[in-house]
């Protein structure tokens, strides 16, 4: 195990896990501030992916396909909001999950009559597909430095809008007592559909960035869901900080357990036990994690206010 190869994958872990806390920041604020369970939410990641296939393809520029993918999914994620999803506010948690459920299927159906079945090719930029040499002789992917990048400026970005500004005020009023922010005149229904809106941008923002990584197909939204429900957990929900933490907890535990497992276990068993048993293990790493915090913090990391 090389010291340059472990970077390598300690920085593919940390790309990693700023995509799923853009997942799972938006999923977060809905669960934190609506008590609402959003399975739909992995189908606005997958929406997202494709709008910005097909806007770059028009376009023919990344740049310019970007914001426009993430105004068309913010839209949608808004006109889901407003029309289906307000209607389950204040209903029990299971009729939010089969309802939602019901919404995966009806988008994964609308994304094949819109744009197939087969996979759609997203290339990154043209001058990011080249490596870049980082100190220590390592060379990098420049489109994933960039993907690192966004996430982090995205997270501060993110972090100042809740804690420094009158939306982030409001926000964190609805998630700690919606009952007394109606009361001191919030309204509520532009609130849910705002914070919708901006987790629907901010999934689309990281189907965008991991197309041209990972493949745009249909269901492929699904899979990175449980990520970001775990993410919610381990962080706390409602919490954005929570969402950030635990989500590179996450990326570097998959990233370097998938990649080291066996290396790790060749110290302790034979080269054939080892192969079989590493990737079982790696694959059950970041719920192993997941049970170890909520046995030790049962509300997470940083649970809300209120919590």
């Amino acid at each position: 195990m090389s010291a340059i190869l472990f970077l390598e994958q300690a920085l593919n872990g940390v790309q990693f896990g700023l995509m799923l806390f853009l997942l799972a920041a938006g999923l977060t604020l809905v669960f934190g501030i609506m008590d609402m369970i959003n399975l739909a939410h992995g189908s606005l990641y997958m929406i997202g992916a494709y709008f910005m296939a097909s806007f770059v393809q028009a376009t023919e520029s990344f740049w310019l396909g970007l914001p426009l993918a993430l105004g068309a999914t913010a839209l949608v994620g808004a006109a889901l909001e407003m029309s289906l999803l307000r209607r389950l506010y204040g209903r029990d948690h299971l009729t939010q999950v089969l309802a939602t459920f019901a919404i995966i299927l009806i988008a994964n159906e609308a994304v094949r009559i819109a744009w197939g079945s087969q996979p759609i090719m997203l290339n990154p930029p043209a001058a990011l597909t080249g490596p870049v040499t980082l100190p220590g002789g390592l060379q990098y992917a420049s489109y994933r430095l960039l993907i690192i990048a966004v996430g982090a400026a995205v997270a501060v970005a993110l972090y100042l809008l809740v804690t420094r500004t009158r939306v982030g005020m409001l926000v964190r009023a609805g998630a700690s007592n919606r009952e007394m922010a109606v009361a001191m005149g919030v309204n509520i229904r532009r609130l849910f559909t705002a914070v919708f809106a901006l987790g629907a941008a901010l999934c689309a923002l990281a189907g965008a960035m991991l197309g041209p990584i990972l493949a745009v197909q249909v269901g492929m939204g699904e899979n990175i869901l449980i990520l970001a429900f775990v993410v919610i957990v381990i962080g706390g929900i409602g919490s954005i900080r929570g969402a950030f933490v635990a989500a590179l907890m996450i990326g570097l535990v998959d990233t370097l357990g998938r990649s080291f497992a066996v290396d790790v276990l060749r110290l302790f068993m034979g080269p054939s036990p080892a192969r079989t048993v590493g990737p079982a293990l790696a694959s059950m790493l970041i719920y192993v994690l997941m049970a170890v915090v909520l046995t030790l913090r049962p509300t997470g990391l940083f649970p809300a206010a209120g919590r």
